[in-house]
């Protein structure tokens, strides 16, 4: 574990490639033109709501006027539509599957000085660290041998120790490791990465080994916000290399992208203005919107002063608006819910659209092999709000009737991107995904649940089947083989 400081200059931003991008010298997030759309606080009238929610059930993305109309519905009955219209694009798209994952964080270095970062660049008190090519091993043998995870979301900071050949190499490592199971061995099979935005030529690298979901979130679109917690001598501070990151990504090659806002930064319904447009501006400059949606909210971190957050901070009910809105306004993106929320908050947004969340969650750097050690909080970016098990968060899954995914067939058998996009527009990538779903479910059942927990999903399973062989009856042997011979032991088999 590395723990020296480099000292040296560093800064990856090519001005040429955030200029090819601007319309007029302006980047697309209008703020005048946002601001006049917000400005107005008229209630909706019902028949316009039912017209917009019959536009989000047809899988259109919504224009920014539609999204404001949601956000200013107040009429209790109207919410309830809204609710039941979330659910219903969800399952409509994704089916009764959420997906799990978790975080892997391979270092604390990091050259920005972020006002909400327990990681930022002036606080003395945190352990920096950067993990070696065996302490990696460790980890992922502990998250895919021990708890059984499939995807990871592995976590850079912005540092040259944490530059693009370390994030290749690192990604290389995690594909490459075997662990031991129950049953044989257990791998990770999609590697995402939250990383710093890096030039076309570095991504298109990052494309050739394998990479799943490329995230690189906002934080805050607001434009003054921005540079007030990003000071401008910092290359975070650089508002549109950070905006157009996902452009470059598109560009060179990358199938799938996440964007994201840290949510109490400023007013949540500018910022879901903005990943609205984010989304509508990809759609419309590189043929395809965003593979996922994030919306952590702003929580405790060490060293940090909330209270000079105070002002936008987002409470329950707010933010169980903004994933229902956001659910309705970009229909065939994944919503991503994590830890940060506590266990509660979960489960209420679950029935609002939510299809991937993480679970067994450590956020320090080598929490997953030496837990005790390093989580503490001088060794983590901010504090979780739900720490329960795998195990656990499936079990509660399977009491509301969901079945957990493990599947990345898509992903290796070429639905991706915007071939991923059309699929989920339309349906046919659910059907695809429940058995696959099936498929994955029964291995990790056998090979890592307790004997509670796979009592209750047994018949969530069993009637995941069943809606296979009445709906889909020329799949249901094929998939009946398959599942017969993961019973025997064999494992990653998909359609």
């Amino acid at each position: 574990m590395d723990t020296v400081e480099p000292k040296q200059s560093w800064n990856p931003i090519k001005q040429e490639e955030i200029d090819k991008y601007l319309d007029d010298g302006n980047d697309f997030i209008r703020e005048d033109v946002m601001m006049r759309l917000l400005q107005d606080k008229h209630s909706p009238d019902r028949q316009q709501v039912k017209d917009i929610l019959a536009k989000s059930l047809s899988i259109q993305t919504l224009l920014p006027q539609e999204a404001v109309a949601l956000m200013n519905v107040s009429d209790p009955d109207m919410l309830e539509e809204m609710k039941k219209a979330a659910l219903a694009v969800k399952k409509k798209v994704y089916d009764n599957r959420i997906v799990t994952f978790a975080p892997l964080y391979l270092g604390s270095f990091c050259v920005n000085n972020c006002a909400y970062c327990g990681l930022r660049s002036d606080n003395k008190d945190i352990h920096r660290c950067i993990l070696s090519t065996e302490e990696i091993r460790r980890e992922v043998e502990a998250l895919a041998g021990d708890i059984g995870h499939k995807r990871l979301v592995v976590v850079y900071g912005e540092h040259p120790k944490n530059g693009i050949d370390y994030i290749l190499e690192t990604i290389k490592t995690i594909y490459s490791v075997q662990a031991r199971t129950k049953h044989g061995v257990g791998n990770i099979r999609r590697v995402n990465v939250n990383a710093p935005p890096f030039s076309i030529e570095d991504l298109a690298r990052l494309k050739e080994v394998g990479l799943g979901t490329y995230q690189v979130f906002q934080e805050t679109y607001h434009h003054e916000t921005y540079a007030r917690v990003h000071p401008a001598k910092t290359i975070k501070g650089n508002y549109a290399w950070r905006l157009y990151c996902m452009h470059r990504a598109l560009e060179a090659g990358i199938d799938d992208v996440g964007i994201g806002v840290l949510f109490g930064l400023y007013d949540w319904r500018f910022e879901v203005l903005g990943l609205l447009y984010h989304a509508i501006e990809l759609e419309k400059k590189l043929g395809i919107g965003p593979h996922t949606i994030s919306f952590p909210r702003l929580e405790p971190a060490h060293r940090v002063e909330l209270d000079q957050f105070a002002r936008y901070r987002v409470n329950d009910e707010d933010f169980k608006k903004i994933v229902m809105i956001l659910r309705l306004s970009v229909p065939h993106a994944g919503l991503i819910v994590t830890a940060r929320e506590n266990e509660q908050m979960r489960r209420e947004v679950l029935e609002l659209g939510i299809t991937q969340t993480d679970a067994s969650s450590r956020i320090g750097v080598g929490a997953y092999d030496a837990p005790e050690e390093n989580q503490k909080k001088e060794k983590q970016q901010f504090i979780l709000g739900d720490t329960r098990s795998l195990d656990e968060v499936i079990k509660e899954f399977a009491k509301k009737g969901y079945i957990t995914s493990f599947c990345t067939a898509g992903y290796r058998c070429g639905r991706t991107g915007k071939c991923i996009m059309d699929l989920l527009r339309d349906g046919t990538e659910g059907k695809f995904c429940k058995l696959n779903a099936i498929l994955t479910f029964r291995e990790w059942l056998d090979d890592f649940a307790s004997e509670e927990t796979k009592r209750i999903a047994e018949p969530v399973l069993a009637r995941e089947i069943a809606e296979v062989k009445q709906k889909m009856p020329k799949l249901y042997p094929k998939l009946m083989e398959y599942y017969v011979r993961i019973q025997k032991g064999e494992r990653d088999l998909y359609l």
